[in-house]
């Protein structure tokens, strides 16, 4: 059985925060958990969130807690809100503000 937990709109982008979900993924929940708060990076923190909100989701569910591991954890790119700073010459220059969306799955049983 599966529980899954998806942050959506997080104020990172994709390609920052899939540093952190690329390490966890198939590791059982101890070891993400552990990797997500040893990590030294913003995205560890939304990660860890979506982690601790997967588990109790699995405990809602009646997943067996003792043999819980990562099945999946993704990150797809969010909406991009387009912004404009002020340059010389009167020229404008374009500044990307990403978000991303964060997906972690836990599951009991190995595939």
């Amino acid at each position: 059985m599966e529980a899954i937990a998806i942050t959506r709109n997080a104020k990172i982008s994709a390609f920052k925060c899939r540093e952190v979900t690329r390490t966890m993924q198939g590791k059982n929940y101890e070891s993400a958990l552990r990797i997500a708060t040893l990590a030294n990076k913003k995205a560890a923190g939304l990660v860890l969130k979506t982690l601790v909100s997967a588990r109790a989701n699995a405990e809602q569910h009646g997943l067996d807690m003792n043999i819980i591991f990562v099945k999946l954890a993704v990150v797809g790119e969010g909406a991009t809100a387009k912004r404009f700073m002020p340059r010389a010459r009167g020229s404008a220059g374009k500044i990307r503000k990403r978000t991303s969306h964060i997906k972690i799955v836990l599951s009991d049983e190995k595939a």
